[in-house]
């Protein structure tokens, strides 16, 4: 057994690492990194998509399934709250009709804006008939559809809905039910607007 003297510390051994084990770590970061960029870049653009704010998406097309005189679909989608997409007058009040926007190109769809109503103007809302509930079809470049049904506050104003669907290329919003139905009231839909990236 050694013994050493008091107050003295023994000096601790060094082990040094091969020199060789440095360049192989990054020589296999980089066959890896090589491997995998794909992965990569496609979780670096899923990252930017989720933390960038949605851009408007303005259609390129619009249609519906009927029309009031002086109320065509693009109203719907004109900028202005103070025109509106109407069906044609009916004795179903406009339930079952449908606006739809479509896009040249597919989008990434994540929310929609309504306005329901003729106006924004809390005298002028109740003198035609909102939609209650809507079914949004969105129509993939595939051919294949999804579906989401939405309920809509009877008040006047926008009304945003988080509605997320990839490679978008029709947008359909059917009324389902409304409020103030009957009277001579037409379905009026003020405006729809779309977000999210192109």
């Amino acid at each position: 057994m050694r013994v050493t003297e008091a107050g003295y510390r023994p000096a601790a051994r060094i082990r040094r690492r091969p020199r060789v084990v440095w360049p192989v770590v990054l020589v296999l970061l980089a066959v890896g990194g090589f491997f995998a960029r794909q992965q990569l870049g496609s979780l670096a653009g899923l990252v930017h998509d989720r933390a960038a704010a949605p851009a408007p998406l303005h259609p390129d097309s619009w249609r519906a399934s009927s029309q009031a005189p002086g109320h065509p679909p693009h109203m719907a989608f004109d900028g202005f709250s103070n025109r509106y997409w109407a069906p044609a007058p009916s004795s179903r009040g406009g339930i079952g009709q449908y606006v739809e926007g479509g896009f040249h190109n597919s989008v990434l769809l994540e929310k929609i804006l309504i306005t329901p109503g003729c106006s924004t103007d809390d005298g002028t809302f109740l003198t035609q008939a909102r939609p209650a509930v809507i079914t949004v079809t969105l129509f993939r470049s595939d051919g294949s559809t999804t579906q989401r049904k939405i309920s809509v506050e009877d008040k006047a104003g926008g009304q945003t809905f988080t509605v997320r669907a990839s490679d978008t290329v029709r947008i359909r919003l059917t009324a389902d039910s409304a409020y103030g139905t009957g009277r001579g009231h037409l379905l009026a839909l003020a405006e729809v607007e779309f977000f999210g990236r192109r």
